[in-house]
């Protein structure tokens, strides 16, 4: 079940620094500074509050929703009738086949050991949600990042409460994840980018991620086209079925 992901070590350490940060900041800080009771205080324990908990909500869902599984009827389509058959079982065989499941698989996705599964567009096995970060939750892996450092920054610096350390951490996570959305990547993707751009420049050619389309269109395939949605963990109407992808430069969708 779903909500056994919860009977983890790691969760129950999320779980305790956040009610730690939590009653830190409304009944140290907070009280200390201006006192809970006044309208200053009040204020600033309600705006954190929000924060606190729309972050603890978003990290409920990047737990229990299922990141993305590869359908069992799932087949490739290549379309290129330059290839001879054979040479399509052997590009589908090399290229589209997942050598631990022994099923074919989307491109972008990929096996994870810890789940024992292809996960569809797979960022990275996250051990504090003890779920994969996939197609279906990194919309709220990412809100849950955004409310999370804007938090913790509001505790240190508008309250002064000492967690400059998970700050920066949090701060750098977020920064990270923006510049992959920007370019419509993942964590996976872009260490593989890594070698690929090498290579290219080693053979005097240039590289370019397959899949970037523009920071407004990478943005709101993840985020959604409607604004008024894109800080709703939940909201992942606009998402497909995770088995096919555009590419630059083309209307052509990948699968």
């Amino acid at each position: 079940m779903k909500w056994q992901r919860f009977l983890s070590i790691p969760i129950f350490a999320v779980f305790l620094l956040m009610g730690f940060v939590y009653y830190v900041t409304l009944f140290v800080s907070i009280e200390d500074w201006v006192g809970l009771r006044s309208s200053d205080g009040s204020f600033h324990a309600s705006v954190f509050s929000f924060l606190a908990f729309y972050s603890l909500f978003s990290f409920f869902v990047c737990v229990l929703t299922d990141p993305g599984r590869v359908p069992s009827s799932y087949v490739p389509d290549v379309e290129d009738r330059e290839l001879s058959d054979q040479e399509f079982r052997r590009n589908v065989k090399h290229q589209r086949k997942c050598e631990i499941c022994s099923t074919y698989k989307p491109q972008r996705c990929h096996h994870c050991r810890t789940c024992r599964r292809c996960v569809l567009r797979m960022d990275h096995h996250c051990q504090w949600i003890n779920n994969c970060v996939g197609y279906w939750n990194y919309k709220a892996f990412f809100i849950l990042v955004f409310f999370a450092t804007v938090a913790s920054i509001y505790s240190m610096v508008v309250c002064g409460t000492p967690v400059l350390g998970l700050s920066m951490i949090l701060g750098s996570l977020l920064c990270w994840h923006i510049y992959l959305m920007a370019n419509n990547m993942t964590t996976i993707e872009y260490y593989g980018g890594v070698r690929a751009r090498w290579l290219a420049r080693k053979s005097g050619q240039g590289y370019r991620h397959p899949f970037n389309l523009g920071v407004y269109r990478n943005v709101t395939s993840v985020l959604g086209p409607n604004m008024l949605k894109w800080f709703l963990p939940a909201a992942v109407g606009h998402l497909k079925d995770g088995s096919s992808f555009r590419i630059a430069h083309d209307t052509r969708q990948i699968t």
